[in-house]
């Protein structure tokens, strides 16, 4: 999907856990979820990936302390500044993270797309009725083929410049 929407010229932004030594600024999230810990500035483990999805000079990196993007963030500005009033959100967890974004992202005005097939949780059935929910009340749930669908259509418009 990153490539897709990379080769599409769709903005692609990323989020990282951003988290002070001692977990100063993690809160009742630190103490409810310890493993929080792999978040600390300087742990390796809080990096992105070397084989998944990462940013490319330029992209966004929206640094965030707790399970929405939006919270306590640039996020909202920064997509209304790009334009971008549907994001495509994925990710885990979907009962966490993408969840608590996919819900701020409508309370700020934006029309959430959550990407089932590219998100994911600890259980299926939390994965599944987390789906359900959020296609009902927040969000828009789609698959990962109709957004690269979606993105390929973009990237075709003839006439058109690549970003």
């Amino acid at each position: 999907m990153v490539d897709a929407a990379r080769t599409a010229g769709v903005p692609v932004l990323f989020t990282q856990v951003v988290l002070q030594p001692g977990l100063a600024d993690a809160g009742f999230f630190a103490k409810k979820v310890p493993s929080l810990k792999v978040f600390e500035v300087g742990n390796p483990l809080a990096d992105f990936p070397e084989a998944g999805p990462a940013p490319v000079p330029g992209e966004v990196v929206v640094a965030k302390q707790y399970a929405s993007s939006f919270f306590g963030t640039s996020l909202a500005s920064t997509l209304r500044s790009m334009g971008i009033d549907t994001p495509y959100l994925l990710g885990f967890s979907t009962s966490g993270c993408v969840r608590a974004t996919a819900l701020d992202a409508l309370q700020h005005g934006f029309r959430p797309q959550v990407v089932a097939d590219a998100s994911g949780d600890r259980e299926p059935a939390t994965h599944e009725q987390n789906l359900f929910d959020l296609n009902a009340t927040y969000a828009d749930v789609v698959t990962e083929a109709e957004v690269l669908t979606r993105f390929s259509a973009l990237g075709a418009r003839p006439g058109e410049k690549e970003n």
